[in-house]
């Protein structure tokens, strides 16, 4: 649906997005991760026809952002950082004023606001002026908004950031209820989110495509060590480092006090392995030829936060 094709966008001589490519199919959620200064905002308003790309192109269905750039605005509803909203109108006003710009016919536009407010749960502050709503009441004001003309595709450029623990499930709830008949982009720095929320991830890293794929897929893929956690009873240190130490692809073995109670008698270790190849088949056989207690045994899962380090630290 919406295809990407060598996207760069030059500020003078920084070059904020590099020759990007990557395609979103219809109805998808995708997660544009980065650390700031990545190009995620760039790329997002090049996206959405906001700023011209310096070369490269941007296709919807069968536009180009080039030639066609009012019909694609047409498929978009756009929600930014800072939602631009007007403070000193009331949020119900705000919305009918919006719906008027649209050219929404009076009986469609009731429905409208009346559909907007259940799914934004916006309905108890109609009648408040903007400036007095929370941050995230505000949110959802801009995401009514964003909504307001049926769009197929949803941008949303960090849409929780500044939010509580309680409002970012909120709107992380009304954006998994959207995306049951929408395609959306989501741009955040909050990688739980996009765990819970997304189909795909891309992450950006000075304006090039760091990674691309489902966050399983990534975990598949992430470079580094597996970590395997294990806890024994009968055991020592040493004697352990040197029956599992014996497993060729068992490069470290460290004592986890941080996992030690104070009345706990048993000995905690964790396995640094050379990669995300499971070993404990072999460590378990290891184990059963002594006469340890196992108590505990378990691989580290590498977590999307891992990933977005490793895939970003560098430079």
């Amino acid at each position: 649906m919406i295809y990407v094709e060598n996207l760069t966008k030059y500020f003078g001589d920084f070059c904020a997005v590099d020759q990007i490519n990557f395609d979103i199919q219809k109805g998808e959620i995708l997660g544009l991760l980065g650390p700031n200064g990545a190009g995620k905002t760039t790329t997002l308003r090049m996206l959405t026809g906001f700023l011209k790309p310096t070369s490269g192109t941007v296709r919807v269905k069968d536009y180009t952002i080039d030639e066609h750039s009012l019909e694609i605005k047409a498929l978009l509803g756009y929600l930014p950082e800072s939602a631009p909203l007007y403070h000193d109108m009331l949020a119900f006003d705000y919305l009918s004023y919006v719906a008027n710009i649209r050219k929404i016919e009076k009986d469609e536009k009731t429905r409208r606001l009346r559909q907007l407010g259940d799914l934004c749960g916006i309905n108890e502050v109609m009648h408040k002026p903007i400036s007095q709503l929370s941050k995230g009441y505000k949110q959802r004001v801009g995401l009514a908004h964003a909504m307001m003309n049926d769009p197929e595709i949803l941008v949303l450029d960090e849409p929780t950031s500044g939010l509580d623990p309680n409002q970012i499930v909120e709107i992380r709830d009304i954006i998994k209820e959207i995306g049951k008949t929408k395609t959306i982009i989501i741009s955040t720095h909050i990688l739980p989110e996009v765990e819970a929320t997304c189909d795909r991830v891309v992450i950006l890293n000075q304006g090039k495509i760091a990674a691309d794929g489902t966050t399983e897929t990534l975990r598949q893929g992430a470079r580094g060590e597996s970590v395997i956690n294990v806890s024994i009873s009968g055991a020592n240190l040493e004697s352990v480092k040197t029956e599992l130490g014996s497993i060729e692809q068992v490069l470290a073995i460290e004592e986890a006090l941080d996992r030690k109670a104070e009345d706990d008698t048993a000995l905690h270790v964790r396995l640094s392995c050379t990669s995300a190849s499971d070993l404990r088949a072999d460590i378990y056989r290891k184990i059963k030829q002594t006469d340890w207690i196992l108590l505990e045994f378990y691989q580290e899962v590498q977590s999307l936060e891992n990933i977005f380090r490793q895939l970003t630290k560098e430079n």
